[in-house]
């Protein structure tokens, strides 16, 4: 043990098999942590750039079948239905809609939430196994020297670390995605309710819209 290392590298390749299994894994949800972290920032960036356009005035692809859903519903005619009543209805449509279409942007937001909360623990299986097999080997070496105990605690530690490593970011990630889309959320929810107020004011516009 000469020649121990407290790289990443050296510790996987000194560590048994468990806890070569136990970074391995961790390893693979710190790389998907980053691809969903990187993918809901692309969605909240999208979103944010749709709703930045319809109000300067400039029509969004990605916020047009919105439109023309909201326009549809509201050349609908109910008898006995106030204009307010209508304003709701309209409303409502276009806000399932902008839902549906933030719930897709979200992506895998969720699966965040479940590294952040997993990874430690995983990590913590790792250490607690490869304390245990230090044990284990001070039992058969008769020999509690720290330079025997050392190396397997160290070792032990890594998928700790490994861990933590894969968590950290999952949970930072997890908390700013969520507040970035709770702010577009409220974004798309009310301008459902300002363009449902539009089409019931001006029919003229509802139909430009389903349209367009």
């Amino acid at each position: 043990m000469d020649d121990f290392s407290l790289s990443p590298l050296s510790l996987f390749l000194q560590a048994g098999l468990v806890g070569k299994s136990v970074m391995a894994v961790l390893l693979v949800a710190s790389i998907w942590c980053w691809l969903l972290i990187v993918e809901g920032l692309f969605g909240v960036a999208r979103l944010a750039r749709a709703l930045n356009h319809t109000q300067a005035g400039v029509a969004s692809p990605l916020l047009a079948p919105i439109d023309a859903a909201g326009a549809q519903e509201a050349r609908i005619r109910v008898t006995g239905e106030t204009v307010s009543e209508r304003r709701q209805r309209v409303a409502e449509k276009m806000t399932r809609g902008s839902l549906e279409l933030l719930m897709k942007a979200e992506g895998g937001l969720a699966n965040l939430a479940v590294i952040s909360s997993v990874s430690p623990f995983v990590g913590l299986f790792g250490t607690v196994w490869g304390i245990m097999a230090s044990f284990v080997g001070i039992a058969a070496a008769k020999d509690t020297s720290l330079a025997v105990v050392a190396p397997g605690i160290a070792e032990a530690l890594a998928a700790t670390a490994y861990g933590l490593a894969a968590a950290i970011p999952a949970s930072i990630g997890y908390n700013r995605l969520g507040a970035a889309f709770s702010r577009i959320g409220q974004r798309l929810v009310n301008r459902a309710a300002d363009r449902a107020a539009d089409f019931t004011r001006d029919p003229a516009a509802a139909a430009q819209a389903e349209a367009a």
